[in-house]
């Protein structure tokens, strides 16, 4: 544990409950992928799924615990209780995009050809283009609510600062998952645009985030 990946797992949570609090303060789904988020609750369950065997620290088991809840939860939420404000018409990228090459680059690029270190670089390489039908969504709007930009930029925060965190570990352990690194980068990308709107908004106070 450092500074960096302690700041980025709170910023990761941070980004949850801002989700959470949007779709129950505004009794809405508008504006959220389902597709995104469907993505994370895969994301979350191959990656964690060593939850029953490898205990690590009651800080990485309830984490681990939270991050698949909250996704399935979050999913439920759009699917079910407020399906009639979800904007299915919008969200139209087609996640087989993602999740194929996802799947077949975790089998030739793994750390090692077992069951579990396949579905962990597939979860790796997932995550790192997860945000695409949101983004892709929000561009075809033109824009965003506050709320959800706000959820958008801590889950961009969460991904830069893990990159300072491998730095980190790199340095001061002698790690370095190139995996993690370079999927990490990808998606801090993909952020990029988004960030640096979100940087001008803030600072010129505007209401509305164009995309």
């Amino acid at each position: 544990m450092n500074i960096f990946r302690l700041i980025a797992d709170l910023m990761h949570l941070a980004s949850i409950i801002i989700l959470l609090l949007k779709i129950y303060k505004t009794k809405s789904a508008a504006g959220i992928s389902f597709k995104t988020q469907l993505l994370y609750v895969v994301v979350f369950c191959t990656r964690y799924l060593d939850i029953f065997t490898n205990f690590v620290s009651l800080y990485n088991t309830i984490m681990k615990i939270f991050f698949i809840s909250t996704a399935i939860y979050i999913v439920y939420l759009m699917k079910f209780k407020y399906q009639a404000t979800w904007q299915p018409s919008l969200d139209t990228f087609k996640i087989e995009f993602l999740v194929i090459p996802a799947a077949i680059l975790a089998l030739i690029f793994n750390h090692k050809f077992t069951f579990m270190e396949i579905l962990w670089a597939f979860s790796i390489y997932l995550e790192s283009v997860a945000i695409l039908p949101q983004l892709f969504q929000l561009q075809r709007t033109g824009e965003a609510e506050s709320i959800t930009s706000h959820y958008l930029f801590a889950l961009g925060g969460y991904r830069a600062l893990y990159i300072f965190n491998w730095i980190y570990r790199y340095f001061a352990e002698g790690v370095f998952d190139w995996i993690a690194i370079t999927a990490g980068i990808v998606q801090t990308l993909l952020y990029s645009d988004f960030l640096y709107l979100y940087i001008v908004k803030v600072v010129r106070g505007y209401q509305k985030l164009p995309i």
